[in-house]
């Protein structure tokens, strides 16, 4: 079974910390972190009743290209849902191309243009649209913070399935240890893989899920300070730390049991010259389904 934790290490990684940390040292910089890296993005009645009686909640999840003040898109997509009655999780990657509606702004456009429309905001009420549910929460990371963070645990170790360069470093096939550079530019490359932007979704889950073992497995004082540091300056979500604090002591066994849905579909030039993605009718149905079964 294929595990993730992408972004979703944004949400509850502050989280894990408290519970494996020391005492209020810990608790009072993990909250207040927490408090610098919130956006003003009011969860629905919804979503907090769902936290308060222990019941599945959805996430959208977003790695967001972005340099100096420019809006930056959402070229990383995941919704993400954690159900703790019945110990699992299910993880959609939406393609960073796919067309569809943008809500609030009248147009059909690639769906990673959302944010860059309107932040946060446009990007649930689309992703909603787009699959017919609730979202209940967000967290977006800067990708270039990625770098940071891969530092701040002394790097990751991935098995690479396909050998390829990009920006000048190689990746042969085989187990790799890659820093905070390397591993972005693992994660980051699709135009020499087959599999196109499922490829990279593929190593970003990697890459990951080589971040979340490492803090699992080897937590200090001075690590905790290094990956608050960079969640602080990287990343942006609507998750108080009172809800943090109940999904890693509440929903934490639910990201042990992992099932990974895909959207099958196709995608070309069209009339603008610009190339765009499109779910079957028969899949898209088939995820909506099973995201609402989560969150009944």
């Amino acid at each position: 079974m294929k595990k993730w934790k992408w972004i979703v290490l944004t949400v509850i990684g502050i989280g894990l910390l408290v519970l494996f940390g020391s005492g209020g040292y810990v608790y009072h910089q993990a909250s207040q972190t927490l408090e610098d890296v919130q956006l003003p993005v009011e969860a629905s009645v919804a979503a907090i009743e769902a936290v308060e009686q222990e019941r599945t909640i959805s996430f959208l999840l977003l790695g967001v290209d972005q340099h100096g003040d420019e809006a930056g898109r959402s070229d990383t997509i995941i919704v993400a849902t954690i159900d703790p009655a019945s110990g699992e999780s299910k993880m959609l990657s939406i393609p960073r191309d796919l067309k569809t509606e943008i809500i609030g702004n009248g147009s059909r456009d690639k769906i990673n243009h959302a944010y860059a429309f309107g932040g946060p905001e446009m990007a649930i009420d689309t992703v909603e649209n787009l699959l017919d549910i609730r979202i209940d929460y967000f967290a977006e990371i800067n990708l270039e913070g990625f770098t940071d963070l891969v530092d701040a645990v002394d790097g990751v170790r991935v098995t690479n399935d396909i050998d390829f360069s990009y920006y000048e470093m190689q990746f042969p096939v085989g187990q790799l240890d890659l820093n905070g550079k390397e591993a972005l530019a693992y994660a980051r490359m699709r135009y020499d893989d087959p599999r196109g932007d499922f490829g990279r979704q593929i190593r970003q889950r990697q890459v990951v899920q080589a971040v979340a073992d490492k803090l699992m497995a080897d937590f200090s004082l001075s690590r905790f300070n290094d990956v608050l540091s960079v969640l602080g300056e990287n990343v942006k979500t609507n998750v108080p730390f009172p809800v943090v604090r109940k999904i890693a002591l509440d929903y934490r066994d639910a990201l042990k049991n992992v099932e990974t849905l895909s959207l099958e579909g196709s995608g070309g030039i069209e009339s603008d010259q610009i190339y765009y993605w499109h779910p079957t009718a028969e899949s898209l149905k088939e995820v909506q389904t099973s995201l609402q079964q989560s969150l009944r």
